[in-house]
């Protein structure tokens, strides 16, 4: 299985800063002032005898358990109910008996703790003007309460620090910019809610394609990361060493012929979710390294699979959004309910071109084609200008989900020959939003068919071709046990999160791999 091409190489991508991004000397200069503040204030504590990181606390209680036992109370009620719960301090304010913060959970819940001379008395309350800030994580225990404005409260009996933060946090007040919130995702995770909704949203969307599988008797398995071939897609892989082996590997660009092994010993419906690598380009829909989803099933064929990719991502909508409707960040709505339309690549082409475009189409027509529309294509095979010119007249102009059906042969050397139309292949690609979700497949079974491929894919290789596949002999023996009539998909999880929430995908990577 196979994303859209990637772009071209990008330069190597180093290891996310270890600082904050800042360019401003003088807050530079603040940071390190606030910074030698906790510090010392941790010595402090460490000097009387209080922990800055205790081994453990009797949290009982979570901030959003507590405000769901509480929705409604009235100002200035005391409800006799006492928990004790923990979070990080958000807000705080200091009076002379009475102290107000703002603790926030992991989920971005809030309750406010007042921490009072009567209640904890006047050691304790000094202890707390003196060693907690802004970032911190602190334990409480008291008394569920309203204050005289109705905020839900806990009047605090005891606390204790459960984590000093030696950093503190970002204004709360500012928006993050881009590079702070991909580089430093913790920070983004605290601060804006979109970051946690998006967290949650991933976990939700994997949860239900795992759902849908399941309901289609279909098994999840792991196939290896570490491969000594990188096969099952054109892509540049990534190289590493094995002193065990003493022997090349290289990082899994596809878990493709792993998984059709499996198909071939029996395991009639089987997918993985998988990290996936590939040594290329980075750019709003590509990362080096991303998260796939690939699936196969025995005695189906595109149709089938395309129906139940259309059923996994509608699903996951429903699960994210509660409907097919599904809201962007930036509050779009999209609707990916009905039936997605099905089109013909080379009949789109034709049709937006002005001029028919079959696989027998001359090579040097489609490069007039190509230099009347100014696109530069510098590849030898046939197929590539065909989907180069597809992309030039109809992508843009695809709104709706839409499978495009029906590929070149010689672009998609793991893919069954159409059954009725010569020079093609049967595949689809599912676009939304302007870019290629999935892929899917009726396989190649045929194990001389595959072998003459991968020979070609072979020359290619030899005459510099990086993406190329190489001949997999072991895989070849797998085939020649026989496999079954089979259907396969592969899909960006990253991607399926870009079309479910509207963001680009390193908003979508917890933490994507930055420069």
């Amino acid at each position: 299985m196979s994303e859209t091409p990637a772009p071209e190489p990008a330069a190597t991508p180093a290891d996310p800063a270890a600082t904050p991004v800042v360019a401003d000397e003088s807050v530079v200069a603040d940071i390190a002032e606030q910074k030698q503040v906790r510090l010392d204030k941790r010595a402090r504590m460490l000097a009387a005898g209080i922990e800055a990181y205790p081994v453990g606390l009797a949290v009982t209680d979570s901030i959003p358990a507590v405000r769901a036992r509480h929705p409604e109370l009235a100002a200035d009620t005391a409800t006799g109910e006492r928990t004790a719960l923990a979070g990080r301090l958000v807000f705080s304010r200091i009076t002379g008996k009475l102290c107000f913060a703002t603790l926030q959970s992991g989920d971005g819940e809030r309750i406010q703790a007042m921490v009072s001379l009567a209640e904890v008395g006047e050691e304790s309350l000094e202890r707390w003007k003196e060693f907690v800030d802004l970032g911190d994580h602190v334990f409480v225990e008291g008394e569920v309460i309203t204050s005289r404005r109705g905020e839900l409260s806990i009047m605090v009996s005891q606390w204790a620090i459960a984590a000093k933060a030696i950093l503190p946090l970002p204004n709360l007040h500012n928006e993050l910019n881009e590079e702070t919130r991909v580089r430093q995702r913790y920070l983004d995770l605290i601060v804006r809610e979109q970051a946690r909704r998006t967290v949650r949203a991933r976990a939700v969307a994997v949860a239900s394609l795992r759902s849908t599988f399941a309901s289609h008797g279909y098994l999840e398995v792991e196939t290896p990361m570490l491969q000594t071939m990188h096969g099952g897609a054109s892509a540049r892989p990534f190289v590493t060493h094995s002193n065990a082996f003493d022997t090349e590997l290289f990082l899994r660009i596809a878990p493709e012929l792993f998984l059709k092994r499996a198909v071939v010993g029996g395991i009639e419906r089987v997918f993985e979710i998988n990290r996936n690598f590939r040594n290329e380009g980075a750019d709003s829909t590509h990362s080096p390294e991303f998260a796939m989803l690939e699936a196969y099933q025995a005695y189906g064929d595109y149709h089938r699979m395309a129906d139940l990719t259309q059923e996994l991502i509608q699903n996951a909508a429903v699960a994210i959004a509660g409907s097919h409707v599904v809201t962007w960040a930036d509050g779009t709505e999209y609707d990916l309910g009905g039936e997605w339309d099905r089109l013909s690549m080379y009949g789109s082409l034709s049709e937006a071109a002005g001029v028919e475009i079959t696989p027998e189409t001359p090579m040097a027509e489609l490069k007039r084609l190509a230099d009347g529309v100014e696109i530069e294509i510098d590849h030898p095979l046939h197929g590539k200008y065909v989907e180069e010119l597809w992309e030039h007249f109809v992508k843009g102009d695809l709104v709706r989900p839409t499978f495009v059906m029906d590929f070149p042969v010689d672009t998609s050397p793991l893919v069954r020959d159409h059954r009725t139309t010569p020079g093609v292949v049967e595949k689809w690609d599912l676009y939304l939003r302007g870019f290629e979700l999935a892929t899917g497949y009726s396989e190649l079974v045929d194990p001389v068919i595959q072998r003459e491929r991968f020979v070609a894919q072979a020359s290619l290789a030899a005459g510099g071709d990086p993406e190329a596949m190489r001949l997999d002999e072991a895989f070849l023996t797998a085939l020649e046990h026989g496999m079954p009539p089979t259907m396969g998909m592969g899909m960006g999880i990253d991607r399926l999160l870009m079309a479910l929430t509207g963001l680009g995908i390193r908003e979508t990577i917890l933490f994507p791999l930055v420069k």
